[in-house]
């Protein structure tokens, strides 16, 4: 597979080494290529649009290796190539995907979760603006939704099922009412995909790039509602979403108000799936779900 010119450029003045053999390619939000170079070392170079946030993503990711968790060291700062924010980070294939939705696999990510936010909540870096996405309920756009140039001109984006908004807004409307708690510093993508496990070790937490600044109750139920997607993303069973919540308080507990927090965020990471499936007439998997738990996840969130 041929590289573009300016990743064997970049590799060589960066990393003191010319990649040899390409043994990952793939681009969702990033671009991400894993390398062996000609001098033995295998490394990810990770290239994405500079905006901003990813020299605030890296120090975070940095903290989190320090303290011991299971997290890929970056090898470089960020550097701007053609108006694309780049690094490199450790190679570290392996691992299993945790691909359960059960109770006890919600403990033991919500534990994991909870000795990482223990790190990141601590932080005191520039905010990683804007939130991903799928966690950027406090956009200042028009509609429930934040703007996406892509899916804003899709046929129906303009006409949505109102079923769906009206979970949107009262969702959006709940976690709103918490935009003066205390905002820190988390991972905002905990999906199984972005993790791997040895059994019931942990063995890397990938995607550093979705950082967030948001409050944490709001990071922990966006994590609750997400945590069993894999490759195509979906909305945790309900109990399964409480046993998360319950695990992680093990560490924080939270005031009636926080929790109510954290069941709102944990429907929007799944209204913003379930939104693409329309758009993009994809299998209702998100969306479906979403219709099953609406009602209990709102009145758990006092919306």
């Amino acid at each position: 597979m041929a590289l573009e010119p300016w990743v064997v450029e970049w590799c060589g003045r960066e990393l003191g080494a010319r990649p040899v053999e390409v043994l990952l390619k793939a681009s969702v939000v990033s671009e991400v290529w894993g390398l062996r170079l000609d001098d033995g070392r295998e490394v990810v170079v990770k290239a994405r649009a500079d905006d901003g946030r990813v020299g605030t993503c890296l120090a975070v990711q940095e903290a989190v290796v320090a303290a011991g968790l299971p997290c890929a060291r970056p090898l470089t700062g960020v550097s701007v190539v053609d108006g694309r924010a780049v690094h490199a980070e450790e190679w570290l294939p392996g691992g299993e995907v945790a691909r359960g939705n059960d109770a006890g696999t919600a403990k033991r990510s919500a534990r994991l979760y909870a000795a990482v936010m223990g790190v990141t909540r601590r932080l005191q870096h520039p905010s990683p603006l804007p939130n991903p996405e799928w966690v950027r309920w406090d956009h200042d756009g028009p509609g429930e939704w934040p703007p996406n140039a892509v899916h804003d001109t899709r046929p129906g984006a303009d006409s949505l099922r109102a079923d769906l908004v009206a979970i949107a807004t009262r969702a959006r409307r709940r976690l709103l009412k918490a935009g003066s708690m205390r905002h820190v510093l988390g991972h905002a993508d905990w999906e199984a995909q972005n993790l791997r496990w040895h059994g019931h070790t942990p063995y890397v937490v990938h995607d550093w790039d979705s950082l967030a600044w948001l409050p944490e109750p709001a990071l922990v139920g966006a994590a609750a509602g997400a945590f069993a997607s894999t490759e195509v993303p979906t909305l945790a069973p309900l109990a399964s979403s409480e046993a998360f919540l319950v695990a992680y308080q093990e560490e924080r507990e939270f005031t009636p108000d926080e929790l109510e927090v954290a069941w709102a965020a944990s429907l929007w990471p799944a209204l913003h799936n379930a939104r693409a499936e329309i758009l993009w007439n994809q299998p209702p998997v998100a969306l479906t779900a979403l219709f099953a738990q609406a009602r209990s996840r709102l009145h758990q969130a006092a919306a």
